[in-house]
């Protein structure tokens, strides 16, 4: 198995970038091979009377950059099977084959060099922290940095590249193009990249995040820097204040509020409420931050723990194919296995207090209902309805306190709903919407012959109510 020697080129002309070392291995290697033959150090190779062969055809014939990538390696480890081989490319720190060479072949060599962008890079006036990538291995998250990009050889990748960028950056950021590292410096809008006349591998553009108030798309760490804004000492007095607790209740209701829009169906006002919710969460990560007990950080790590511990059928090295129920199991399972639950009774405790109450009474049956205790039928489970009805009927008519008659009474309402397939909170407020909309038909009647809700009897009011249930539904 002989060495194969990685030797980036660095920015152009090469031959003024190259390091002794490299020198010295392309002198003395028994097999040059350059990744692209378009660059100086072919004429250079050619001065100096040294043979090299270049990769140019696998473009031709490569699908797509995977593709290319594979072929690369591909033809290096078999060079390598008969001579040692000193393989050329612009920027092995950025260049996916060499990623993917290093990964594969073992007997690896990487000579230091001089970075390609590093004369793009000073000359756009970087300072700071950066990100470096080429234009087809580009990958955007978020817009916290300068984005450096190289090898932006023709305008379809281009496009591709302003396509990532606009959704973090947005489309009037600030880039410096060059068209090669002759050209003079460039600066242009983003939604610019993919217009400019000439485009080669030498071509390189460093796109500029905006200062956050200036900025028209942010990202989660945006949203992390205004909270930690707004709780400093010269932020706002009332979010300076909040606590955990004190947050509680905003959490909930906003929760509630992104529910209420997702059944609403309305895309924009969905978008809007689980915007509120992750305020909540962004407000409580620095709240967490300022005290020592927790961080956005640490609430990601631990939710990204339990998806990975939850879907080892996704993610063990063998994957299982599963349904969706058998996911469910698999994830209750996982669940009590991890909290040390044995019992059903266990499993019913652990269904948290602070849940919604018709919810978790739901979740409590299912419980009961997963070891057979359980109703075969909704029928059944409504003859349990009219018992409780009676025992509150009984408590009143014997002026005792009906609180505990009418929780049971509540409770069974639930199981009837559950066997229905139906969803008990829902049902609830329907009902609360209907009412609503019976009440409004109501008072308009009433104020249409001016007559004050007030001032009637309640038979009266019966007989309005009456009319208003036949108009409202």
């Amino acid at each position: 198995m002989n060495q194969i020697t990685i030797l980036s080129l660095g920015a152009e002309p090469a031959e003024e970038n190259l390091t002794l070392a490299s020198v010295k291995v392309l002198k003395t290697a028994e097999t040059i091979v350059l990744k692209t033959e378009r660059c100086s150090i072919s004429e250079w190779l050619k001065n100096e009377g040294l043979k090299y062969q270049s990769l140019d055809n696998l473009y031709e014939t490569s699908q797509d950059f995977d593709e290319l990538n594979q072929s690369v390696v591909d033809t290096l480890i078999q060079k390598a099977q008969s001579s040692s081989v000193c393989f050329c490319v612009l920027d092995a720190n950025t260049d996916e084959s060499v990623n993917l060479l290093i990964k594969t072949y073992k007997n690896i060599r990487v000579l230091p060099s001089v970075s390609q962008g590093s004369n793009y890079i000073a000359r756009a006036g970087v300072s700071g922290q950066y990100i470096v990538s080429t234009a087809s291995s580009l990958s955007v998250h978020e817009a916290q940095f300068p984005m450096c990009i190289s090898e932006i050889d023709n305008p379809l990748l281009a496009s591709d590249c302003k396509l990532k960028l606009l959704p973090y950056y947005g489309e009037d950021a600030k880039t410096v193009f060059f068209e090669n590292e002759n050209a003079e410096t460039k600066i242009i809008k983003l939604i610019e990249l993919d217009r400019q006349k000439f485009y080669s591998h030498s071509s390189f553009a460093v796109v500029f995040p905006h200062e956050i108030l200036k900025k028209t798309r942010f990202d989660m760490e945006d949203l992390m820097q205004l909270m930690r804004i707004l709780r400093s000492p010269e932020g706002c007095p009332w979010d300076r204040k909040q606590t955990h607790k004190s947050l509680r209740k905003f959490l909930v209701e906003e929760a509630y509020e992104a529910a209420l829009a997702i059944d609403e169906e309305d895309d924009a006002h969905m978008q809007e409420e689980l915007g509120d919710v992750l305020l909540q969460i962004a407000l409580h990560s620095v709240v967490g931050e300022e005290y020592g007990t927790t961080s956005f950080s640490d609430i990601a790590t631990d939710i990204s723990k339990k998806m990975i511990e939850r879907h080892p059928h996704i993610f063990a090295e063998k994957k299982e194919y599963l349904s969706a129920e058998e996911v469910k199991f698999s994830w209750e399972k996982a669940k009590q296995k991890k909290r040390g639950i044995e019992l059903v009774s266990d499993a019913m405790k652990e269904v948290k207090r602070g849940m919604p109450p018709l919810l978790r009474a739901e979740k409590i049956q299912k419980l009961a209902a997963s070891v057979g205790f359980d109703w075969d039928k909704p029928e059944e489970a409504l003859q349990k309805v009219n018992e409780e009805a009676e025992e509150v009927q009984e408590e009143l008519k014997n002026n005792r306190d009906p609180s505990e008659e009418i929780g049971d009474l509540l409770f069974s309402c639930v199981n009837v709903s559950r066997l229905c397939g139906l969803d008990a909170e829902k049902l609830l407020n329907m009902a609360a919407e209907k009412f609503i909309r019976r009440f409004v038909c109501m008072e308009k009647e009433l104020n249409s012959v001016g007559k004050p809700l007030q001032s009637l009897t309640s038979q009266e009011m019966c007989v309005y109510w009456e009319r208003s249930k036949a108009k409202a539904d």
